[in-house]
């Protein structure tokens, strides 16, 4: 690596402050900037106190004025819009011969058209949405679905290695959004089928922590059950990836589905499945509080 190489990071979210600090840490010379100027001091404390140096910048923008490489982690279609097309955004400032990485996920139509606009611009662009949750950032094992060239991929992965488990080059700009509409599909769909399982476990009285083990080392076993098994037999979720955040994507995948002539009902269960944890004010609970909208058995302890 090289550590002329200047990058920029946008949005230092609870992914996107553990994956710039990752960069830090590899020896890349990183700017960032946050929309909250509390969480970007937050960070800056906690990096100082690791002795890592990155730099920070007024707008999107300034922090892109002088990189090599831009990357993006924000909420949603509105919020990349705002960091990349607006007047103080990374676009304004970018020089033709850079890349874009945004690690946001949003609808495929988005990312087309802010490949669309990189082009315009001689700006290389990869949409690289990524899995793995706050965990996965915190740790650096993110799993990153790709869209975009083979030239801008050959010089995307490097870099994202710096927190990734797995880069994957799934196709032309858009599909990585894609895939990671699939990929929140599978999560929704096994999520409402671990749910009932537990409550049925529960309701029959067995022994929770057994019937794990029993059913996790055959066709049943996945990462929600290995992972969320235990917080969800004890009624914990005030952690992970928020209700909220999943029914946006699960939208953009319902929306994306739709425009593909496609039937996708065991999603659009789930997600109003999800309305209804959140009308009970789960908004920012993990996505595995899904259970709490089944009742347990009235003998169940």
């Amino acid at each position: 690596m090289s550590e002329t190489i200047r990058t920029a990071f946008i949005g230092l979210g609870v992914m996107g402050g553990p994956m710039t600090g990752h960069l830090a840490r590899a020896g890349r010379a990183v700017t960032a900037f946050n929309r909250s100027p509390e969480r970007a001091q937050n960070w800056a404390s906690i990096w100082t106190a690791e002795g890592l140096k990155v730099g920070f910048a007024d707008t999107p923008r300034d922090a892109a004025a002088d990189a090599d490489i831009v990357m993006i982690c924000v909420g949603n279609d509105e919020d990349l819009a705002s960091v990349t097309a607006a007047e103080t955004g990374v676009l304004a400032s970018m020089r033709a011969g850079s890349l874009l990485i945004d690690h946001t996920t949003t609808s495929a139509d988005m990312a087309r058209q802010l490949g669309d606009a990189c082009a315009a611009k001689g700006i290389a662009f990869v949409d690289a949405p990524v899995s793995g949750g706050q965990a996965g950032a915190e740790n650096g094992q993110l799993a990153i679905m790709c869209g975009g060239s083979e030239e801008a991929m050959a010089r995307a992965a490097p870099v994202m290695g710096a927190y990734a488990k797995s880069v994957v080059h799934v196709g032309e700009i858009g599909a990585g959004q894609t895939a990671k509409m699939a990929n929140q599909m599978c999560i929704a769909g096994v999520l409402a089928g671990l749910s009932e399982a537990i409550r049925l476990a529960q309701g029959a009285g067995l022994d929770l922590d057994k019937t794990y083990e029993a059913i996790s080392g055959g066709a049943a076993q996945s990462w929600q059950m290995d992972n969320r098994w235990a917080t969800m037999t004890a009624d914990t979720f005030d952690f992970g990836f928020a209700i909220d955040w999943m029914r946006k994507d699960l939208g953009y995948a319902l929306d994306e589905a739709r425009r593909l002539g496609l039937s996708s009902p065991i999603t659009a269960l789930v997600d109003q499945f999800y309305a209804d944890v959140q009308a009970q004010g789960g908004n920012r609970l993990d996505t595995s509080a899904l259970i709490t909208r089944l009742p347990k058995a009235p003998d169940s302890k």
